[in-house]
């Protein structure tokens, strides 16, 4: 593990309480987000309100959570201020909460000093974390929070792949053109649609629960055998292979050659024969794998849809266009991009537990802001602070790996 990292510019506090030293509370601050068709908010109003018991001074940007069905008087009942622009909600502020990760004009509007946590895509946002940098911003990436047992409850990647893995199953469904359960009728017998998963991780595994809910016969492929017990608990078909492609962290090694020539066979054949196929396989930082060759599009039967959740990371489907969607062969392939932000009310809520999660290890047991990010997690999701950007992969893609 890393060494501590120093804060010695962390001071403020929240109050010690009505019997103790007063001090000055630490304000957070929720801005409104403004990437295009981003519908969550940093926080919702029953997190505001633990967060204002606690002692928080807790600012929301006017419309912050309008978005997410989360009105300015909800905010306001629970006790944060509505800020009516961002030079007042940022005005002495020690700690932003964000959903998407800010821009370089966000950031030359932060103090120095100022604490920023949410997703920052390091890889995809490298001006930005070099200005943060130079103003001597600290933040700490939520996707960069290891996945540990003690962790879960800051797991926003999860808590977002979830709310993706629903999404993408019921989108399938809206676009397929045939029932997904069986249904016994006057008119004859239906057979329930079939869906295909690609990926079994937490997105992948909401997508057959909610498939198998819709009532559609459902199969699922991983490269890790580890993810068959779980495809099976939840009633669906895994299709195994003789490759076990476990890798760190709970993701998927990539594949040698022969391994993905036998993977590509198998799961060719399972395409063919959905109706629905729904894929999440990601590798953290590159490139999605391509699963679904437009050779393989051609053989699935008209009318087929493909929900492609890895589009924003090039598709696994080799055909996918991110934001698009485009028909060939008789197929439907959508790219969809930010699925979690078309259920924002729960999304959001599901997050601002997740931050309010994270917040707890920068405050210690006297209600003070911590003076060394000594925390595992801390460490491991520590991006930039004090001038130097801290995680290094990213710092070696701001200097091309040089020292």
């Amino acid at each position: 593990m890393s060494s501590p990292v120093n804060a010695q510019d962390v001071t403020n506090t929240i109050p010690a309480g009505p019997n103790g030293p007063a001090a000055t509370p630490i304000v957070i601050a929720v801005p409104k987000e403004q990437a295009p068709g981003e519908q969550r908010v940093a926080s919702v109003p029953e997190v505001v309100q633990k967060f204002t018991k606690s002692g928080y001074t807790v600012r929301v940007e006017h419309d912050a959570g309008t978005g997410a069905y989360y009105p300015d008087d909800l905010f306001r009942a629970a006790g944060a201020t509505i800020a009516s622009g961002r030079k007042e909600l940022l005005d002495g502020a020690r700690i932003v909460l964000r959903v998407q990760p800010p821009t370089v004009a966000d950031v030359d509007q932060l103090a120095e000093g100022t604490i920023v946590i949410g997703f920052m895509n390091p890889a995809n946002n490298l001006e930005a974390i070099a200005r943060m940098r130079d103003r001597k911003i600290t933040a700490f990436a939520l996707e960069l929070v290891p996945r540990i047992t003690r962790a879960q409850s800051m797991d926003a990647l999860s808590s977002q792949a979830t709310a993706g893995g629903y999404v993408a199953a019921v989108m399938g469904a809206d676009n397929c053109p045939k029932f997904l359960p069986m249904l016994t009728t006057a008119a004859g017998t239906i057979r329930p649609a079939t869906v295909l998963i690609l990926g079994a991780g937490v997105a992948g595994l909401m997508a057959i629960a909610t498939a198998k809910r819709l009532g559609a016969l459902v199969e699922a492929y991983d490269v890790r055998r580890a993810a068959g017990e779980q495809v099976r608990s939840l009633g669906a078909r895994f299709l195994e292979l003789e490759i076990n492609a476990e890798g760190q962290g709970g993701y998927a090694r990539e594949l040698t050659p022969e391994e993905k020539a036998q993977e590509q066979q198998m799961v060719s054949a399972a395409v063919a024969r959905a109706d629905i196929v729904i894929t999440t396989a990601a590798i953290p930082g590159r490139k999605a794998p391509v699963l679904v060759t437009k050779e393989t599009v051609a053989t699935m039967r008209p009318g087929a849809v493909i929900i492609d959740m890895a589009a924003e990371s090039g598709g696994n489907c080799e055909l996918t266009r991110a934001g698009k969607t485009i028909r060939e062969h008789g197929v439907l392939i959508i790219g969809p991009q930010n699925l979690p932000a078309r259920i924002p009310f729960h999304t959001s809520q599901m997050y601002a537990k997740n931050l309010q999660s994270f917040l707890s290890l920068l405050v210690d047991k006297d209600g003070a802001l911590v003076t060394e990010f000594t925390d595992e997690i801390l460490v491991a999701s520590l991006l930039v602070h004090a001038g130097e950007v801290r995680h290094k992969p990213t710092l070696d893609l701001i200097t091309g790996g040089k020292p």
